[in-house]
């Protein structure tokens, strides 16, 4: 991913993209198991799509099994 299209994913979008739910999604978090979001506001946070595509990629890596 290139840096022009590296962007910030509100919660929604996150839900959206990796099928998660917030409760699994911030149990998740909380466990180490997924990107922590960064703070856009005093009430506002996102994730960087970078950060997101790589948690992607490594449920597909770890999935793909030999055999």
């Amino acid at each position: 991913m290139t840096e022009q299209s590296r962007r910030f994913l509100r919660l929604r979008q996150v839900k959206e993209l990796v099928g998660l739910g917030r409760s699994s999604i911030y149990q998740k978090i909380h466990s180490g198991e997924f990107p922590k979001p960064h703070a856009l506001g005093a009430r506002a946070v996102a994730w960087l799509s970078d950060d997101i595509y790589a948690w992607m990629e490594s449920r597909i890596a770890g999935n793909n099994h030999e055999g």
